[in-house]
């Protein structure tokens, strides 16, 4: 392979995670430069790197396939810069990987991700990552395609209740990750055994949640957008039923769950808005007294601070009251200080209407195009 050839392979292998495909066909494509790929970091203390100056030992945290991360610590005298290729330790051999966080920052990043480790403990860089070491480890990326359906065909006939999502070969072509996805604890030993007979290679198998497959997998989500997790999410946060409360959404699971099965992770978006929100909202169960009857809170509106309300007596007609307005009821009520009508103080009123009314209503728009 000619020293051309192998630095455009080297873009495009560049790409493995990124936001999109590389265009082959565009050597000035955006997709090749760092930052692209959601595993990479900012890197804000770029211009303050002292460890190079003061002979320290480099912390880097390096990227592998997969959201896969890790830190490492060099020791020799090269300058490395971001993007840049390594071959590392690993538990046996070496990988190859691409530096997403080099410098200061990196120790920041360890206390922010809690590795408490020193850099005596941390795996070590070897070196920069030879044209050789770079062949290897693409001819080793080539066959996690064809390797993965062949596995797959060996876990169906076996008659193994998982689902294989995805491979990642170790950069000196001896090992493999085998990531999957199963509901129940599954017995795979004949499995790694004839991996291990099939294509001659160390395996570790890796058991993944169904978040992080969605991620591998990718796809469209309802917003006709790529899916988040796939496009650039990192960290997965855990998503409840209470924030579909708060932001006052139908229980519905059909709407509310992703490609995943889970709670659209999107729901936590806005969680907090809705949040810091209802704080200045007077209490739901706050029953307003009026002369003309006990009005009793039915929804809310945080964007124009309303909270609508219908008498106990006659629940077709709401009202929607200020939140200035509520408060200042609640206080009066407290006081022994009754309003004459629940009307005086209404932005808006709307009537509700029963399903009775609703087909006479349909009937009669009807019966005017006919």
């Amino acid at each position: 392979m000619t020293d051309n050839n192998a630095e455009k392979n080297v873009e495009s292998f560049q790409a493995r995670g990124c936001c999109r495909a590389p265009n082959t066909y565009d050597s000035n494509d955006q997709v090749f430069s760092h930052s692209c790929c959601k595993m990479d970091e900012f890197n804000w203390l770029k211009d303050f790197d002292t460890a190079t100056a003061n002979n320290k030992p480099q912390m880097l945290e390096v990227r592998f396939k997969n959201g896969r991360k890790d830190f490492f610590v060099y020791t020799g005298d090269a300058t490395i810069k971001e993007g840049e290729f390594l071959a590392v330790e690993a538990a046996s051999g070496h990988d190859i990987g691409i530096v997403a966080l080099a410098g200061d920052i990196v120790a920041a990043q360890m206390k922010r991700k809690k590795v408490n480790l020193k850099p005596e403990e941390l795996k070590k860089v070897y070196r920069h990552a030879k044209i050789a070491d770079i062949e290897k480890w693409m001819s080793a990326v080539e066959l996690e395609y064809n390797t993965l359906f062949r596995s797959r065909e060996i876990s169906i006939d076996l008659k193994l209740d998982m689902k294989l999502n995805d491979i990642e070969y170790q950069g000196d072509k001896t090992k493999a990750i085998f990531y999957y996805t199963a509901e129940d604890r599954v017995d795979f030993r004949e499995l790694i055994k004839k991996l291990a007979e099939e294509f001659h290679i160390r395996i570790e198998m890796r058991q993944i949640g169904m978040r992080q497959e969605a991620a591998k997998l990718g796809g469209i989500g309802s917003c006709g957008r790529e899916l988040c997790c796939a496009s650039w999410m990192t960290d997965f946060q855990s998503v409840t039923t209470g924030v579909t409360r708060v932001q006052q959404l139908s229980p519905n699971p059909q709407k509310l769950a992703g490609q995943c099965g889970k709670l659209k992770c999107c729901l936590n978006y806005e969680y907090h808005a809705y949040a810091d929100a209802f704080q200045h909202f007077p209490d739901e169960r706050t029953v307003l007294k009026t002369k003309k009857g006990d009005a009793a809170f039915q929804k809310s509106d945080i964007f124009k601070g309303l909270m609508w309300y219908s008498y106990t007596n006659d629940r077709s007609s709401l009202m929607a009251i200020p939140i200035e307005k509520v408060k200042e009821i609640s206080e009066g009520n407290a006081k022994g200080i009754i309003p004459e009508k629940l009307e005086d103080f209404a932005f808006l009123k709307e009537i509700v209407h029963t399903e009775y009314e609703k087909n006479i209503k349909l009937e009669g728009d009807l019966n005017r195009f006919d």
